[in-house]
């Protein structure tokens, strides 16, 4: 989750909102540790209870921006993780030259991107070329066509970004609402098990599943079909 060093009332609250929400569903939240949204993003995950990750243009022992170390730690506190490609110390404003670089590592790491706010010319869309380039689910909340800090995120849903208006926008790219439900279903059967199994340890991929169930492809499909029917995939 990233966007604007200098978010809006609104883009503040929608960010902490849609965090916290995420992170209750069992995502874990990755930003960059930035002023703005990122840091609203990772303080609104650690009080949902949740974890974040957050990826740095320094060395993780000497966290940047300067503000964030408090915050830093607390991250590590909850079980949650500070990355980085740099092990050198400089001053502060060497840094700065790295975050684009930085960018392609918090995109890099996730399973889909999420912009919250973001004006026309911001760092932020690095980050979503950046998750295009790698394959990635490219997310934004629209915003107020009147405002200068959502031009960038309604500009990036006319180029085919997805539209996020509510919290299950979000579970359904990543497959949280069918992990639910995947883990309440009951296998009626040997090879309906195998499968759930695999599908409750994270895997989401078809193929993947097929061959680590070892079961027959006309077994497969027909559980496969089952699990259409019930709604869990």
């Amino acid at each position: 989750m990233v966007g604007t060093r200098k978010p809006t009332n609104y883009g503040r609250d929608v960010t902490e909102k849609l965090t916290e929400a995420a992170s209750k569903a069992g995502a874990v939240i990755a930003s960059g540790l930035a002023i703005g949204i990122d840091g609203i993003a990772h303080r609104a995950a650690l009080e949902a209870g949740g974890e974040t990750i957050a990826v740095l243009p320094a060395p993780v022992d000497d966290i940047y921006p300067r503000q964030h170390q408090p915050l830093a730690k607390q991250i590590l506190k909850q079980d949650g993780a500070l990355i980085s490609e740099y092990n050198d110390k400089g001053a502060p404003g060497s840094f700065k030259s790295r975050l684009i670089e930085r960018n392609r590592l918090v995109a890099g790491i996730s399973d889909a991107l999420l912009i919250t706010e973001a004006a026309q010319r911001s760092g932020t869309t690095s980050t979503a070329n950046f998750a295009l380039d790698q394959g990635r689910t490219v997310m934004v909340v629209p915003g107020n066509i009147t405002s200068a800090m959502s031009a960038g995120t309604n500009n990036l849903i006319k180029q085919g970004a997805l539209p996020v208006t509510c919290v299950d926008d979000v579970l359904q790219i990543l497959g949280l609402n069918q992990q639910t439900k995947a883990q309440s279903y009951v296998a009626k059967t040997p090879q309906e098990e195998i499968v759930l199994n695999l599908i409750n340890s994270g895997i989401r991929d078809k193929q993947e599943l097929l061959v680590k169930s070892g079961l027959e492809t006309n077994q497969f499909n027909l559980v496969m079909t089952v699990f259409e029917i019930a709604k869990i995939i």
